[in-house]
């Protein structure tokens, strides 16, 4: 292991820090040293590790005192240009000339932090000093104030807003369920930042100046106010070398910011607000919530006491709290805020509802005492109390990593304690914290008394009863356009001069060609030379007396052992829409002797849960037929064998006897998935342009579309109302069930080496003997209603997301490698600068899909509608008709090569290399492909653009706001709406 301390300690440590403190974490095998900037008061936390994936974050406590935006328009404008890197946008430059396995910044509601990750030690050092140079030396051009923020432009001499963090937050804030927070977090917090969106509320953004951007950067952006945090196989004397080098030695000691208490509500308070909703029917569209402010989440033992509190009401669907909010009767399901929020300096604990109505507020606050009341008046059963235990050290040795790199997560989540002026050590290591907390848990009324004063009698309490309106958007956007008309009447012809030079400023500075030599690069020499794919072994088991394939994956999980089985998928099954359905109910439904809230009790206690999924890619070389499997998955600390045996006991003897559990996890899952679409509107809209040009592209459309939404929507409506639609429902999912038990299993374990056998031998025993019933199965099919033209499905939304699509092939094709690249070329070219910077959306780009077999284009949160898919068109003419340079080919490689370069953890490795050889991505295929896409040149990129895109038409979609119908019309679309 790498540590900060080798020989003595005056030889290691860096002469401008102070050692604060060390401590080994033996969960996470990993080593922290806290060090302190002696001149500045910097802190800086490294993570020692052998990981060769090294991670680097720099965090600033930014408190904005009201709602204009400027802490998330500076963290854009940050990365706009700096004192040593003058480019106009060296953060998109460097994302293309980097090997990074993640560049990103962060906005949170007091802190703002910039994070990168790569395994490249020359690529590392070259991010290290751009975000240095960005975050303590940034220029702050007022034209990417205006670009990145909000600005004034004229279109028919009127006014309008133009901004990307503007269209940003009018998308983000279309959401329900960030307007639920938000208008919560207005009255819980009534004098601390908390009360504000740091994100920026659309109302307010247009307030904010340039002059208030510099002013908080000033006050905020200093070293006396950051944490560093670092992770990785790199000496914390060598990082803190280049901190100093780079930009420390440049400062004297700053102003620290620090949080502070929130002012106490004498009495709880009920308020009722209101959210958009483009609907006529306004009935079950209400969300209730109930929140507290607790004390700080500096005490610990009171932050993992509180945890132990929401494990035991809210677990799972036997804990009693959430059990009641499930079951209630006048709601849908459980609300999108639930739960301990301890990331602000004060702790917050949430309970709600939604799909509800407006009247039942009362019963509402009464059902929820009633059960906290019920708890708080005797001993917490000591089982679930260990189950509990259970979960919090399955989490804490998790090694993740699949999505946010794994040292970039342990950071994030230790960084709220740093910013705080806590200790993030006590949120690394929680064995000390347990410790504290099994002496109290020697009081069997301990957990009780939290709930009594923590939440019974507590009076900073904030009921909220947020109701749809039908008609604020319309207001909205009434309020936007009067206060544009009012600018517009009272701007002299000297101010549309200013706007128009400002305007044409901006275009000529978007138009410049950075001098692209003065910021550094990795370039494709730097590329490993091959590509690391886990290997894993092939061993066999019985199960019902047929010799059945176990894939065997030996890993450092940390004592946690992933076991799954595969199901190989019949092509009946795949498209039938019931087939979705299974997985919402294995594991939330009773099984065998075990009623659902039995089930899901035993579940809490020996494993990190049961699940259900489907894995579906299109074949490598026939885009007409789909590879599907079916996986059943569990995970549990290897000592708790048991989740093995629940894991079948869940598929095997899944029962379909509840109807009510049945009929209130489809509610729940129609109400979620509702609540979910406009983050990702951009998916559905490139799912819905490709939804003909591959098999597994059409079955998705259908089965997990916006349409799909809808059909399942009208099922729960029908169920619930008619026995004779239930009981067929049951029948079919009988029928799935049934077709599953027959079809091929194969199994998978990851694990460590000494565990296996155990674990194998246990497998074996669970599974040797499967009950089948052998009779024949038909599925029934549901005619499908196919559409070739263009669509846009409205939604909830106040923008839009664009998409186009085009016919490609299959990815064993000769010609896939330069789709591959030129999705990336045209996106870094020409689609960032015009969707982004110059059409004002947050995002916006083109790639090629394998499982589609399209090559598409998009564009997310976008004001426009038009002139993207003009744009998404000169995109191809500006590849094909200007002078291209070679710098260009090299970057969109090196962004495909480190996506697919990418470690995950090291159970999520195995598992996606056991995948992707079941789907025929056999190593040797993978590396294949990597090689090819290393030769690809101009002349294939250009070639591969007229073969495909040229002269062909594309598939349109959008998904946009309802008030966008009649314009959607007018340019031809056929025009769905989500229920």
């Amino acid at each position: 292991m790498t540590v900060d301390v080798t020989g003595t300690l005056a030889q290691t440590i860096h002469p401008a820090f102070q050692l604060v403190r060390q401590h080994h974490v033996e969960a996470l095998d990993i080593s922290v040293s806290q060090y302190k900037h002696k001149v500045t008061g910097a802190v800086h936390y490294h993570l020692a590790t052998e990981h060769d994936e090294n991670v680097f974050l720099v965090a600033f406590r930014t408190q904005p005192m009201d709602s204009k935006g400027e802490a998330h328009i500076l963290e854009h404008t940050v990365l706009c240009g700096s004192e040593k890197f003058p480019v106009r946008d060296p953060f998109f430059l460097m994302i293309r000339r980097s090997l990074n396995t993640f560049m990103n910044a962060f906005t949170a509601a007091d802190w703002t932090a910039y994070p990168f990750a790569t395994q490249n030690k020359k690529d590392f050092q070259n991010l290290l000093e751009v975000y240095m140079d960005a975050a303590f030396a940034a220029n702050l051009n007022p034209l990417d104030f205006a670009q990145e923020g909000i600005r004034i432009e004229l279109e028919n001499d009127q006014p309008v807003y133009k901004g990307v963090v503007f269209n940003e937050m009018k998308g983000a804030m279309s959401a329900p369920s960030d307007q639920l927070y938000h208008q919560l977090a207005h009255h819980l917090f009534p004098k601390t930042t908390y009360h504000y969106n740091s994100g920026g509320d659309p109302k307010d953004i247009p307030d904010l100046s340039y002059d208030e951007l510099l002013a908080f950067y000033r006050s905020h952006y200093h070293p006396s106010n950051a944490v560093f945090m670092t992770f990785g196989n790199q000496s914390a004397y060598d990082l803190q070398e280049q901190f100093e080098q780079l930009a420390l030695n440049k400062f004297s000691q700053g102003e620290t910011l620090h949080s502070v208490a929130e002012q106490r509500l004498a009495a709880p308070i009920e308020v009722t607000e209101s959210y958009a909703v483009d609907a006529e029917d306004l009935k079950d569209k209400t969300y209730h919530l109930l929140s507290w402010l607790l004390p700080q989440a500096s005490d610990i033992k009171l932050r993992l006491g509180m945890r132990l509190v929401e494990g035991i009401l809210l677990e799972d669907s036997a804990s009693p709290l959430r059990h009641y909010l499930e079951t209630c009767g006048y709601a849908q399901s459980t609300g999108p805020i639930m739960g301990v929020d301890d990331s602000n300096y004060e702790m917050t604990f949430y309970c709600g509802i939604q799909g509800s109505n407006p009247e039942h507020a009362a019963t509402f606050k009464q059902g929820v005492f009633n059960i906290l009341e019920q708890v708080a008046a005797k001993p917490v059963d000591a089982k679930m109390v260990d189950a509990i235990l259970h979960q919090i050290e399955l989490h804490q040795r998790e090694i993740n990593g699949d999505g946010t790199p794994y040292g970039l997560s342990l950071i994030l989540n230790g960084l709220s304690s740093a910013i705080h002026h806590c200790d993030p050590i006590d949120v690394w290591d929680v064995d000390a914290a347990i410790a504290q907390v099994k002496l109290e848990l020697q009081d069997p009324m301990w957990i009780s008394n939290l709930i009594q004063t923590q939440l019974l009698d507590n009076p900073h309490r904030v009921q909220l009863t947020l109701v749809p309106d039908a008609n604020k958007s319309a207001v909205e956007a009434a309020a936007e356009a009067e206060r544009l008309s009012q600018i517009g009447a009272a701007l002299t012809e000297a101010d549309k001069d200013k706007i128009n030079q400002q305007t044409a400023a901006l275009k000529q500075r978007q138009e410049t060609v950075d001098d692209l030599d003065l910021l550094p690069k990795v370039g494709l020499e730097d590329i490993p030379a091959d590509l690391a794919i886990v290997q894993g072994q092939l061993r066999e088991i019985l199960c019902n007396n047929v010799d059945t394939a176990l894939n065997l994956y030996h890993a450092g999980t940390n004592g946690i052992y992933y076991q799954q089985v595969l199901i190989e998928l019949p092509d009946a099954l795949v498209q039938s829409p019931y087939f979705n359905l299974l997985p919402i109910l294995v594991g939330e439904v009773g099984a065998g002797e075990y009623d659902y809230l039995e089930l899901q009790q035993l579940q809490t206690a020996v494993s990190g849960g049961l699940g259900m999924g489907a894995s579906l890619r299109s074949q490598v070389n026939d885009k007409d037929q789909i590879s599907a499997w079916l996986t059943l998955t569990t995970k549990s600390l290897t000592q708790k064998l048991d989740a093995i045996q629940m894991l079948k006991t869940a598929f095997e003897q899944m029962r379909f006897d509840e109807k009510d559990r049945i009929i209130e996890l489809l509610q729940q899952r129609k109400t979620r998935w509702a609540a979910r679409i406009s983050g990702a509107g951009h998916s559905y809209a490139m799912q819905i342009a490709s939804r003909d040009m591959s098999a597994l592209a059409r079955r998705d459309f259908h089965n997990t579309g916006l349409g799909a939404l809808n059909w399942l929507s009208d099922l729960v409506e029908q169920i619930e109302k008619d026995d004779q639609a239930y009981d067929a429902l049951i029948n079919e999912l009988k029928m799935l069930h049934r077709a599953l038990l027959q079809a091929p299993k194969q199994f998978l374990l990851v694990c460590e080496e000494q565990q296996s056998e155990q674990l194998i031998e246990e497998i074996q025993k669970v599974w040797y003997k499967l009950q089948l019933d052998r009779t024949a199965v038909k599925v029934t099919e549901v005619e499908q209603v196919e559409s070739q033209a263009d669509q846009a499905w409205l939604i909830q939304a106040n923008v839009q997301f664009c998409a186009s699509a085009y016919a490609a092939v299959d990815v064993s094709h000769v010609d896939t490698p330069a789709l591959m690249v030129l999705g990336g070329y045209l996106r870094n070219g020409f689609l960032h600068s015009a969707i982004r910077e110059k059409g004002g959306a947050y995002g916006g780009g083109a790639s090629y899909d394998g499982n589609a077999c399209a090559f598409r284009f998009y564009s997310y949160r976008d004001p426009r509608l038009a002139e993207t898919f003009n744009d998404f068109e000169a995109s191809i003419d500006w590849l094909m008709n200007t002078e291209q340079h070679a710098y260009q080919l090299e970057e969109s490689i090196l962004g495909l090569v480190s996506g697919m370069d990418k470690p995950g953890s090291p159970a999520g490795e195995a598992i996606s290399a056991c995948y992707a050889f079941l789907h025929g991505r056999t190593p040797a295929f993978r590396k294949d492909l990597r090689e090819r896409l290393l030769q690809v040149s101009l002349d294939d990129i250009k070639r591969v653009a007229k073969r495909y895109l040229i002269d062909q038409k594309p598939v349109r979609a959008v998904v946009a706001p309802v008030s966008k119908k009649d314009t959607l019309l007018q340019l031809g679309f056929e025009i769905k709406q989500v229920k």
